[in-house]
C-alpha cells in the first residue's frame, strides 16, 4: 500500500459491553466492582472499574457480557435487563435488538471505544484475582459514590454508575 493510501486507512471505534452487577444482601443493595490489573494495562492499571470488555466479531453483546463477567470475576450472569429483546432474521441477516441501560463513547484519551452498559444479576463466588483484575468485591451505593468521587474510577464507567445510583436511591 502506498504511503498516501496508508494515511487514508480508516480506524474504527471498538464496541464493548459493561456489567453493572447488582444484588442485595441483608437488606442492602450492592454493586460488584474490581481493580483493573491487565497485562499491558498501562495507566489504567490500578483503577477501579466494573466488569467490561470488547465484543468479538459476530458475538452477541449478551454473550460477550457473560464471558467478560466470568473471566474477570468468576461469577455467572443469570439475568441481563433488556436481553428478552427479539432477534430477527431479515434477508440473511440475524439482527439483535437491544436497549442498554447506558451507552457512552470515548472520544479522547485511552482508546476509542463505544461502551454498552447493562444491569445484570449474577451468582457464584467472586474470585480473588484473575489475569485481568483483582480486589473484586460488593460495595454499597454510598461506598460506591465515595469511590467515584475519589478519582480513581475508570472514566468510562462513572456516568452509568451515577445514573444507576440516582435511579435506585
Amino acid at each position: 500500500m502506498s504511503e498516501k493510501n496508508e494515511s487514508l486507512k480508516e480506524v474504527f471505534a471498538m464496541p464493548a459491553a459493561a456489567a453493572i452487577i447488582v444484588g442485595e444482601e441483608k437488606g442492602e443493595k450492592y454493586i460488584v466492582i474490581q481493580r483493573r490489573m491487565k497485562e499491558g494495562g498501562g495507566i489504567y492499571n490500578g483503577m477501579i472499574e466494573i466488569p467490561a470488555g470488547k465484543i468479538r466479531e459476530y458475538e452477541s453483546v449478551f454473550d460477550a457480557l457473560r464471558r467478560e463477567v466470568r473471566e474477570e470475576t468468576g461469577l455467572e450472569v443469570i439475568e441481563i435487563e433488556g436481553e428478552a429483546q427479539a432477534t430477527k432474521e431479515i434477508n440473511g441477516y440475524t439482527i439483535l435488538e437491544l436497549n442498554p441501560f447506558f451507552t457512552s463513547q470515548n472520544l479522547a484519551g485511552g482508546y476509542s471505544i463505544i461502551l454498552l452498559t447493562f444491569i445484570c444479576r449474577a451468582e457464584g463466588e467472586l474470585l480473588e484475582k484473575t489475569n485481568e483484575s483483582e480486589g473484586m468485591r460488593k460495595v454499597s451505593f454510598s461506598e460506591l459514590a465515595e469511590l467515584i468521587e475519589g478519582g480513581n474510577f475508570l472514566p468510562m464507567h462513572i456516568s452509568a454508575l451515577k445514573k444507576y445510583i440516582a435511579q435506585e436511591t
